[in-house]
């Protein structure tokens, strides 16, 4: 979803590492030198950006909590005059998380229990503030659907797309442009089935 083209800053690159390493092993599983390594600093050379890897999960997950939640904002600003193009690019933003941060998908799935209250509570808050841009888009796309029908979908939809870290490794799918294609496809129809069922 971003479009940065500059290379990523050390504490970018912890975060990829470490959402990496966490997705893979588990939260418990990584060590913060073991983070360091895969960035090539020392394991205590670490605590210069973060204090600790509780804080490296709440930055990831609280992070893209939040960038979802401006891409979303952004789409809604650019394409509000037209459901159908708005619902088509939230679909699509929301794909390129699937596809381009699949360790943020497991480590969310497995390791947000971890996280302090309030920083749970956040991303929570974050999420709803998320699936209501799209219940309002679906809604104006398919007016049949009454709120709670179109917040099913939508969280249908949302379980679709984030099902690509299990969808095997990125070499034995098909490639990203197609599965891109794919999986908009496959959420437009989901979405028009709950209308058709309405």
């Amino acid at each position: 979803m971003s479009t940065r083209t500059d290379a990523p800053t050390r504490r970018e690159q912890i975060l990829r590492e470490a959402a990496r390493l966490f997705a893979e092993r588990g939260f418990h599983g990584v060590g913060v030198d073991e983070i360091g390594a895969a960035v090539g600093i020392s394991g205590p050379g670490l605590y210069r950006h973060f204090p600790g890897k509780d804080a490296m999960l709440a930055e990831l997950l609280v992070g893209i909590s939040e960038r979802l939640l401006s891409g979303g904002r952004l789409r809604v600003e650019e394409s509000a005059a037209d459901p159908a193009v708005l619902l088509a690019a939230l679909i699509d933003g929301h794909i390129d998380f699937a596809l381009d941060d699949r360790p943020l998908i497991t480590l969310h799935d497995r390791e947000l229990d971890r996280l302090r209250d309030s920083d749970r509570k956040l991303v929570r808050q974050l999420q709803r503030q998320y699936v209501e841009l799209w219940v309002e888009a679906v809604r104006k796309v398919y007016p049949t659907l009454v709120e709670a029908e179109a917040r099913a979908a939508v969280h249908a939809v949302f379980g679709l797309l984030n099902s690509t870290p299990h969808l095997g490794r990125p070499g034995a799918l098909p490639d990203r442009s197609a599965m891109a294609v794919l999986l908009h496809r496959l959420a437009c129809g989901a979405f028009a089935a709950a209308a058709d069922g309405a």
